[in-house]
């Protein structure tokens, strides 16, 4: 029962409600279902279920209203086929917001359908204003899509966003907080603290102020980096925006500082730098490191912005031709693979020269080479990076071609470990290879089905700047694990080998030809350290050595060297199938046989 209760004019501002005083404060809303105010609803129905004093008012300190989801529209035909122009469409009902609220919900829906991968306007630009003015139109949206979350509370509130491109959270204060500072707000990627009490002591704010905190997933484009020729810059971070929404003193009464995590590898010789977006370029003003060091770094600024970080280098003369030594040993180890696998088919009737792993390994290798090559040519005349789609499909083959040619390499092991094993048994009791139709399911079918798993698992997991896996996803661990297992596991069956050979050795009888020609495949052996792909281990070492790098690039480039070596050029029944063509050739275009035909003819 309302007691002293007078009429209250209709209003589309707040309507407040109080008890003893304000101390139980909440507010009633406009209906959204009704098309009748709540104030005049008031005179027959209450959610008031706390006797005592209450007192009623209207908030006229702020002109907020609330709004329907209908007001801001997706049609059926953009959420069955997203486009770009469906995406302009939006931004443009977004652009017309002034003070409404809206639902958490209908947020988070426009957020998701304007920054999703398929028809965000940052995809598919080549164009850098174009793809300058697109990103600052999806900032400036995300922005006012923030603000319809500020309620004018008494107390504090706040909202949390968590969708896959964007995480987002919002913290408001009113007159009546009693928090003597704010809780951290907190994404997966950053952090940032800022004095939103100090602010809201400001005369214009009068204890109201809120705050703004996104983490975009999908803005680290390199393109948006005015560079200079000789310049390399590196988003370290995921891209942060900090506001104050429909708050009217936004100066800052302490800097803001931000944790950002590192999404790259983080190079220690190289000092990061904290910059903001200002309308066409990341700068750097108002903006300091306070520290740094494998993975985050703080930065703290004097405004709030849209931040990143970022890595800037200068590539030396020994990197420039570090790169061109690379592409020249790849080259030259194509080659060699070529000639190996030529030799292979001239060869094909001989089970002691090819056997079905040595043969696919070279294919793998072969092909994984020829495209890595490729996409570093591309890259370096800068015709794939703006082809996303191109660059993470070029991702997806290299990943298959290189986790086959681990296999491979696995098999390989394991079938020279039998064989080795073999030498010093009787051939009754020696261990049958799986057939070669199994062994080739095995070696293509492991690799397909972790690409296939990881790309449907995490499918923005490829196409970073170097069109290979980010190292920001969790997708890096589809290619790292299988090959670190397969490394260890490789490492250790040479180890096993080359025990079991010096067992061999010195327990096999005396007859010169068996002792001969298990030395012959000992010395092979060795060599197979490079075949079976050990020295990949030294690509975790590489960072911090330039003379390792020089090392670990000219043995992996030349692997398909080390085959035609062993297995063609140190091969008894390779040399004697060239030499038996050579001597057919010198045969039949000696001048003795010319003549002989000649006469004959004659």
């Amino acid at each position: 029962m309302l007691i002293n209760y007078g009429p209250i004019d209709p209003t589309s501002q707040y309507v407040e409600a109080g008890y003893d005083t304000f101390k139980h404060s909440f507010q009633i809303l406009k209906s959204a279902s009704s098309n009748q105010d709540d104030v005049s609803m008031l005179n027959t129905t209450s959610n008031v279920n706390v006797p005592g004093r209450w007192a009623f008012w209207v908030n006229q300190g702020s002109s907020y209203t609330t709004t329907s989801d209908l007001n801001i529209k997706v049609s059926e035909a953009c959420k069955a086929n997203a486009s770009q122009e469906c995406t302009k469409n939006l931004l443009s009902q977004i652009d017309n917001i002034t003070t409404e609220v809206l639902p958490k919900e209908v947020v988070e829906d426009k957020l998701e359908f304007l920054i999703t991968q398929p028809n965000s306007l940052l995809v598919g630009k080549t164009n850098q204003d174009e793809l300058v003015s697109s990103f600052n139109n999806i900032l400036k949206a995300t922005d006012k899509l923030m603000s319809t979350l500020v309620r004018n509370v008494e107390t504090n509130s706040s909202v949390s966003i968590s969708l896959k491109t964007i995480e987002a959270r919002v913290f408001e204060i009113g007159p009546s907080c009693s928090l003597t500072e704010i809780p951290q707000l907190e994404t997966p990627d950053a952090k940032m603290d800022i004095d939103l009490i100090g602010i809201s002591k400001s005369k214009k704010n009068q204890g109201h102020a809120a705050v703004a905190f996104m983490s975009y997933t999908n803005m680290s484009n390199s393109s948006l980096f005015s560079t200079t020729t000789n310049t390399m810059k590196h988003m370290m971070s995921t891209v942060v925006s900090a506001t104050l929404p429909r708050t009217n003193n936004t100066n800052l009464t302490k800097p803001v500082n931000f944790t950002l995590r590192h999404t790259a590898v983080f190079n220690l010789h190289v000092t990061p730098s904290c910059v903001y977006w200002k309308e066409t370029d990341w700068v750097t003003d108002g903006c300091t490191l306070i520290k740094s060091n494998i993975t985050h770094s703080v930065c703290s600024c004097d405004h709030l912005s849209t931040f990143a970080l970022i890595m800037q280098t200068k590539p030396s003369e020994n990197d420039h031709r570090l790169d061109e030594f690379s592409m020249v040993a790849e080259a030259l180890g194509l080659v060699f693979l070529v000639l190996t696998l030529l030799t292979f088919a001239l060869c094909r009737s001989n089970p002691r020269v090819i056997n079905t792993a040595r043969i696919q390994l070279c294919i793998s290798l072969l092909l994984a080479h020829f495209f890595f090559l490729l996409t570093q040519i591309l890259l370096k005349s800068k015709s794939l990076q703006p082809l996303k789609l191109a660059c993470a499909v070029m991702a997806g083959v290299l990943h298959f071609l290189f986790l086959s040619a681990f296999v491979w390499m696995f098999i390989e092991a394991l079938m020279l470990f039998i064989a080795v094993k073999n030498l010093s048994r009787p051939k009754s009791k020696q261990k049958k290879l799986l057939n070669w139709k199994i062994l080739t399911v095995i070696g293509y079918m492991v690799a397909l089905l972790v690409v296939g798993v990881s790309a449907g698992v995490v499918p923005d997991g490829y196409g970073s700047e170097k069109c290979w896996l980010k190292q920001d996803k969790e997708v890096k661990w589809s290619f790292l694990g299988p090959v670190s297992f397969i490394l260890a596991s490789n490492t250790i069956l040479f180890s096993l080998i080359a025990i079991s050979l010096g067992y061999s050795l010195t327990h096999l009888n005396s007859q010169v030809s068996q002792i001969k020609q298990t030395r012959t495949v000992f010395f092979k052996t060795m060599a197979q350290f490079v075949i079976l792909g050990c020295p990949w281990i030294l690509g975790f070492f590489t960072a911090d050595s330039k003379a390792l790098e020089i090392i670990f690039v000219i043995l992996i480039s030349q692997q398909g060297t080390f085959i035609f070596i062993v297995h063609c050029v140190l091969s008894n029944e390779v040399k004697q199938k060239y030499t038996n063509l050579l001597g057919g050739f010198q045969a039949n275009f000696s001048p003795t046989t010319i003549t002989e035909t000649s006469t004959t003819q004659g």
